[in-house]
């Protein structure tokens, strides 16, 4: 299955009472798919505040972007968590929603080893017929999938691609001893040019919230090997992407998307809206 190059995270859109607001998480989608050019959404990964968000909302969010979407876009379902069992349970119930994808993340907290981590992937893809996209994000889940362990749970059949947010070298080395078919996505906006150069197919975003078109020119420009004016986008964009990460994710492209008329609403507790020097600083980026 090909997720296309830009996948944008989706946020959770929340009226004032914290609930999911359904009405703006339509006019979200569309703005994600038709104005910012997003081949596919994540619904519920971590971008969407999943620690947040009850297994009932989590599937009400599933069913809803399927329908939604009606084909538009790819949608993957994020249902990956630190417990093997409940993320088969989630996986299984979002394959029967109809959703295109899981996003499975590393186990956080409990650490498992390297042997435990390729036996909870490997379990939650055994679990289900869906396509599945690893998770590697060390600085959140404290454990490094290894090349090695993602290159054996690359033989898995559904296991079709890895989203890295480790380094680039490690991108290098997953993508030239990959089998055929297996796409190396960066989950780090600032390192999207630089991972496709080395082999990366394309980006997990959350910067394709506010700047998508101009994502999506880097990337076919690159492609298109217009190298120079890929880097020149590439520099431009650069304060967008580290900006939208100077408040724990996603709190900056919360108030970003709020300021520009995509009302969004607040982030749940534990995190927090922007100080007023962050929200200046946020604004500026906009400006």
């Amino acid at each position: 299955m090909d997720f296309g190059r830009l996948i944008t995270a989706m946020v959770t859109p929340f009226d004032s009472e914290e609930r999911i607001d359904w009405e703006q998480t339509g006019r979200l989608m569309d703005y994600l798919i038709e104005e910012q050019k997003s081949d596919s959404l994540v619904i519920c990964g971590t971008t969407g505040e999943s620690p947040t968000l009850t297994d009932e909302e989590k599937l009400e969010m599933f069913e809803f972007a399927v329908k939604h979407a009606a084909g538009r876009c790819k949608i993957i379902a994020g249902t990956g968590s630190n417990h093997t069992a409940h993320s088969i349970h989630l996986s299984v119930e979002a394959e029967k929603l109809g959703v295109d994808a899981l996003l499975i993340v590393a186990p956080y907290y409990n650490k498992p080893n390297q042997e435990g981590l390729y036996r909870h992937f490997a379990s939650i893809a055994n679990a289900t017929k869906l396509p599945v996209m690893l998770y590697n994000v060390p600085s959140r889940t404290v454990v490094s999938l290894s090349k090695e362990t993602t290159l054996r749970l690359a033989q898995i059949p559904n296991v079709v691609a890895t989203k890295e947010c480790a380094s680039l070298e490690q991108v290098a080395g997953i993508a030239a001893e990959a089998p055929a078919g297996f796409k190396v996505y960066s989950g780090d906006d600032s390192a999207a040019l630089p991972a496709m150069a080395v082999g990366a197919y394309g980006v997990v975003s959350v910067a394709s919230h506010i700047v998508g078109p101009a994502m999506k020119e880097m990337l076919d420009s690159f492609l298109a090997g217009r190298v120079d004016a890929a880097a020149r986008l590439h520099q431009k964009l650069l304060p967008v992407f580290k900006g939208l990460f100077e408040c724990p994710n996603p709190v900056a492209v919360k108030y970003a998307l709020n300021e520009l008329g995509q009302h969004v609403g607040p982030v749940r507790l534990p995190l927090v809206p922007p100080s007023e020097e962050e929200a200046e600083s946020i604004r500026q980026l906009l400006r």
